[in-house]
């Protein structure tokens, strides 16, 4: 439903700026090769220095891949807010991000150098990925709940959408486990990410 606000905003010809983050639990030990998707997108965007093209074309694999994983979706969660300043805008894409990175095991680490890892490395059975987009317009399959499995799927096709519209003003992923051998357990999923909702 539309506020007087927004309503008053629109009237006055200002810029709505959409700031959205999804939150995606995967389960099952099949979903290991997601994990390298996220890490080469995740290098990819830090070898361009955050270049949007980069930064939705990874986008663009990323939500691909989940799609083609839905099977493995166990529990989602979305949050956001609109707003008619830029500045409050990037301010609030800021706010997500150092949340996201601060979750538990989700920033990778590309410097470490690992010459003593072991060949065969445990496989996590819990994978959350993060998405944080800001983008201008109204876009409702993004701006509802979306922790159901139909509403899921729409929302990721529809970021796909905003990337190739070049609708997207911001783009940021988060996940976690951030590198393969590291574990997300049952536990940990429900201390550090008590807002998903099971699908």
């Amino acid at each position: 439903m539309t506020s007087w606000r927004d309503r008053f905003n629109k009237l006055g010809g200002k810029t709505r700026y959409v700031v959205s983050r999804l939150f995606i639990h995967l389960a099952g030990a099949e979903v290991a090769p997601l994990l390298g998707i996220l890490n080469r997108a995740a290098r990819q965007a830090v070898e361009a220095d955050g270049d949007m093209d980069v930064l939705g074309k990874g986008l663009v694999e990323i939500c691909q891949n989940l799609l083609q994983y839905d099977t493995y979706w166990q529990s989602a969660a979305n949050e956001g807010d609109v707003f008619w300043d830029e500045g409050e805008a990037a301010d609030f894409v800021n706010e997500l991000f150092t949340d996201s990175a601060s979750r538990y095991l989700s920033e990778p680490n590309f410097t470490e150098v690992q010459d003593d890892q072991p060949l065969s490395l445990p496989v996590t059975r819990n994978l959350i990925v993060m998405i944080t987009v800001a983008f201008v317009g109204e876009v409702p399959e993004l701006e509802t709940d979306l922790s159901n499995i139909s509403a899921l799927k729409a929302g990721l096709k529809i970021l796909i959408n905003l990337y190739y519209q070049q609708k997207l003003k911001a783009i940021q992923v988060h996940f976690s486990p951030a590198k393969f051998g590291d574990e997300l357990t049952d536990d940990q999923l429900l201390l550090n990410f008590s807002e998903l909702i099971p699908l």
